[in-house]
């Protein structure tokens, strides 16, 4: 039987870091309407309609923003998603990760 001690020192070693997180960022283009941009944001990043617009116009005018952040899997998820959306409904909208 392991003394009080010594399980101390196994919950020490065990402690684990958090995940990284990843930003996920749109890109602005020439060719995708601002009204699917909005949709997106509110379908896959859960805004409501002024944080969706706010984020939308920042696209459009700094060229990118920041959609999310989130551990490494759903990061990647979600870029697929967006990217698979927008090329099913003919938008070529841009969408990668970036460490946090």
């Amino acid at each position: 039987m392991a003394t009080k001690q010594e399980n101390v020192s196994l919950l020490e070693h065990s402690k684990t870091k958090p995940p990284k997180l990843y930003k996920v960022i749109l890109i602005n283009d020439d060719f995708t309407t601002m009204e699917f941009v909005i949709e997106v944001l509110k379908t896959f990043f859960s805004m409501g309609m002024e944080r969706a617009t706010q984020v939308m116009l920042k696209i459009h005018n700094e060229g990118s923003a920041v959609c999310g952040v989130y551990p490494k899997d759903i990061a990647e998820t979600k870029v697929t998603q967006v990217s698979e959306f927008a090329k099913q409904h003919g938008h070529p909208l841009r969408c990668h990760t970036e460490e946090n």
